[in-house]
């Protein structure tokens, strides 16, 4: 019985060293040394303060700001650690009280938008931390942000076109627009 015993051990002994402490130094340093901006969190910088992140959405009310998606996190909004959906049915009442109280509350902030409002504005993403959105949804929201700026609509338009991301090949993705970095421009083209 022994001899079974004392090399289950001793394998177990190695696995936990190798899978617990050798590889996740090893990952951790490759990240590092690879793709140190990723493994650090794509922090956004301006004159050396963190203003977010690229890669996770933030909650913008005030309308001379692009909203992003709606998130579905715990009790506060683009909540990174309770990243997740509402998990709510397409059927289930809930779910069509909150996009109903969605469109209303969109087409009240937004009384000279088209009259069709993009899904992606009245529904929570899987993850809950969508940062970006294409580029109609964007554009959707264009007369209330250069309302709110007095700004033109063309120089809003024009903004919205500059900070638009294309995939490298059409059809492998679509063009999006990253709502944090777009509202950083915004100030930006505001200060000039």
């Amino acid at each position: 019985m022994m001899t079974l015993i004392r090399p289950a051990f001793v394998l177990m002994i190695f696995l936990t060293l190798v899978t617990g402490g050798l590889y996740p130094l090893l990952t951790t340093a490759l990240g590092q040394w690879w793709f140190q901006d990723q493994a650090n969190g794509s922090l956004i910088q301006q004159q050396d303060e963190v203003r977010g992140s690229r890669l996770i959405g933030q909650l913008f009310t005030s309308p001379g700001y692009f909203q992003g998606r709606p998130s579905a996190t715990s009790d506060v909004a683009d909540n990174p650690m309770a990243s997740g959906g509402s998990n709510l049915a397409v059927s289930n009442p809930a779910q069509d009280k909150a996009i109903g109280d969605r469109v209303k509350a969109l087409r009240a902030a937004n009384p000279d938008a088209p009259a069709q409002i993009p899904v992606e504005l009245v529904t929570a993403s899987a993850s809950g931390l969508d940062n970006n959105l294409t580029p109609q949804a964007v554009l959707w929201q264009v007369p209330r942000v250069a309302k709110a700026r007095n700004l033109s609509v063309e120089a809003v338009t024009q903004l919205v076109n500059r900070q638009t991301e294309k995939p490298l090949v059409s059809f492998i993705g679509q063009p999006v627009v990253n709502i944090n970095e777009l509202n950083m421009a915004l100030d930006a083209l505001k200060d000039k």
